[in-house]
């Protein structure tokens, strides 16, 4: 992945291309669990959340981010302090804040250059799925909530992940924290701060709009028809 939004993306909403053997079997526990969050995630117009994201990587400085995502059906924005990620389902505008500069990809053009990139709400399907396992692991409180932690563990040997752990909200059925462990060492957590749902957006919010960005350099590599 060309850069840490596009991997915050990817931790947020999916699992890298996890496999599952046929010896293994998910936990039918963590499915139902699942399962229950995105019947109720559904039923919702669109979702909005505040984040923390923690950064570890081995012999670096810690580095930590705050962040918002937004979505509506296939529309979504991930937005951090120096990156910023719009779609509006067919088109990805990839703002580099520092730069001053935007890339405009159709998405699908995206996806098969640096890797599936699905859309947040897609992490409440990723058990759907037939390329990874999942088990839960821990039930616990946590700051006055009863938590509870599901792990996703790859069995494919070219993954760049060694498992990634989902800590939910029993009650809420609302995720809490997302982390993500590289075979590298590095380690990425993402802390939910606020959840918001069914907020007011207009297509518009999920549209990068130049005009906003005085002397912004565009660079547009769209192949489709935009007539």
């Amino acid at each position: 992945m060309k850069n840490i939004l596009v991997l915050l993306v990817a931790l947020c909403v999916s699992v890298a291309c996890f496999s599952q053997t046929a010896k293994e079997v998910s936990d039918p526990e963590a499915k139902a669990i699942l399962e229950k969050m995105r019947i109720k995630h559904e039923t919702y117009k669109s979702v909005a959340a505040e984040f923390t994201l923690t950064i570890e990587i081995p012999e670096e400085d810690k580095e930590v981010q705050k962040g918002s995502i937004s979505q509506v059906g296939e529309k979504y924005r991930l937005d951090l302090e120096h990156q910023a990620i719009y779609s509006d389902g067919k088109s990805l505008w990839l703002f580099m804040k520092n730069n001053n500069e935007v890339q405009i990809n159709d998405v699908d053009e995206f996806e098969e250059e640096d890797g599936e990139l699905l859309s947040p709400q897609d992490l409440l399907r990723i058990y759907e799925k037939e390329d990874f396992i999942y088990h839960l692991i821990n039930e616990d409180m946590e700051n006055g909530r009863a938590i509870q932690q599901i792990e996703f563990k790859p069995t494919d040997r070219d993954s760049e992940y060694s498992k990634m752990r989902v800590t939910i909200d029993r009650k809420k059925l609302e995720i809490v924290r997302i982390k993500a462990f590289s075979k590298d060492g590095s380690r990425y957590t993402m802390e939910v701060n606020k959840f918001m749902p069914n907020q007011p957006y207009k297509d518009a919010d999920f549209i990068f709009d130049p005009s906003q960005y005085p002397d912004v350099f565009v660079e547009d590599l769209r192949i489709e028809d935009r007539d």
